[in-house]
């Protein structure tokens, strides 16, 4: 039986993980620490956190595993800096706290084209943030970089919106890398990931979402 720790259980992908982890027999307790309470649920620990609050001596560090679902934007964020605190610098801590609390596994959401070397500030963050959670020496980690994420979100997000129907307008003719990531198969791959704990360093592509889809 496993105990898994949900970081980013309020945005799509996370909510999506969040209802599979709750209904998995395997888990017995999630710990999704966010800023506004969850619905509670017998299996649900819900610590009450931000980004910039850390609790670094709490008990509820201690799990099997987790799963790293943050993610923002820099127009959300509303600059580099504060987009990359969350992107990065939160991430990053959280995956300190689980591997300082025992954890031997953790599956991360990071991104298409994500790369350290990259001049553009998303994907730059996002291949940084791999190679740190990497140095970590997490005995078990999947790497999950989806393309544009399909899913219903809660905030009101026009261009993407946009952009989605037309992706799903051109899917017949775009390369499977390119197509929409279902933001529910996404979270299906980051929680089996988790939960099996599989040793090894797995990185999965777009196109292996698209293909699994």
């Amino acid at each position: 039986m496993t105990k898994l720790l949900l970081a980013g259980a309020t945005g799509l992908v996370g909510g999506h993980a969040l209802t599979l982890l709750l209904e998995d027999a395997r888990v017995t307790q999630v710990v999704a620490p966010t800023r506004r309470p969850l619905t509670p649920h017998t299996k649900l620990l819900n610590p009450i956190v931000t980004s910039t609050n850390v609790p670094v001596d709490a008990t509820w560090w201690a799990v099997d595993g987790a799963i790293c679902a943050l993610g923002t934007t820099r127009a959300q964020a509303g600059s580099a800096e504060a987009f990359r605190a969350i992107d990065y610098d939160y991430a990053l801590a959280i995956a300190v706290q689980v591997r300082k609390g025992g954890g031997t596994c953790l599956a991360l959401t990071s991104s298409l084209g994500a790369n350290a070397r990259s001049r553009l500030l998303y994907p730059r963050t996002k291949g940084e943030l791999e190679n740190a959670i990497g140095d970590l020496n997490f005995e078990s980690l999947t790497i999950v970089r989806p393309g544009f994420l399909g899913g219903q979100r809660s905030e009101r997000r026009p261009m993407e919106r946009i952009m989605g129907t037309l992706l799903r307008a051109a899917a017949p003719i775009l390369p499977a890398g390119a197509r929409i990531s279902p933001a529910s198969k996404v979270a299906a791959i980051l929680v089996e990931a988790a939960i099996r704990g599989t040793a090894g360093h797995y990185i999965i592509t777009s196109a292996d979402i698209s293909g699994a889809a």
